[in-house]
């Protein structure tokens, strides 16, 4: 899915902005790679990349999908799933830290479908799976935390737009004001 959406992303929207106010689509793209390299160097024990990887040439979607097999080689890998790894929400099982990076990947995909305007309509047990995980305990949510406070969803969202609005996403038909030089307001708004 992810790689789709990348696929998706046209060279002249990589300075556009995303709704990771922090991040413009080149930049999340990066540290989506730069996640999946992490995740693989901790399975391996070995040190990880570092935040915001670059795509030699600009191949933005072969570094991603490379960057993904190696996700999924070390997935594979016998035992990894009942290994203990520190955790953004403490020590836990390979299988928690394997759902982390589905909900990671499954959240900044809706960021760069909105950002890109794609459609947001994935998977509903990924997006039921992902919803399920984050509302099972408390997120850490603020300022300097992952989540920012839910906000509210429009009653014709898809469940990927409720599930981004729960981690805190303003969720509208997103465009970029091209007067406010990439920064997001909602169409409504304008």
């Amino acid at each position: 899915m992810a790689a789709d959406v990348i696929a998706g992303v046209r060279l002249d929207q990589l300075e556009d902005g995303t709704p990771c106010t922090e991040w413009d689509i080149r930049a999340l793209i990066s540290h989506v790679i730069s996640g999946n390299l992490s995740f693989a160097a901790m399975i391996a024990g070995e040190p990880g990349p570092g935040p915001g990887v670059d795509a030699p040439g600009g191949d933005l979607l072969a570094v991603f999908r490379d960057s993904f097999d190696q996700l999924c080689a070390s997935f594979d890998t016998p035992g990894v799933l009942e290994r203990v790894f520190p955790t953004p929400l403490g020590e836990g099982p390979g299988m928690l830290l394997a759902a982390l990076r589905v909900t990671e990947l499954t959240v900044h995909t809706w960021d760069l479908s909105a950002a890109t305007r794609q459609a947001r309509n994935f998977d509903p047990e990924l997006v039921g799976f992902v919803d399920t995980l984050l509302r099972s305990q408390p997120i850490p949510r603020g300022v300097n935390a992952p989540f920012a406070p839910e906000q509210p969803a429009p009653e014709n969202a898809t469940k990927a737009d409720r599930l981004a609005a729960f981690t805190g996403r303003v969720v509208s038909a997103w465009t970029v004001d091209a007067q406010a030089a990439g920064s997001w307001v909602p169409e409504q708004d304008k």
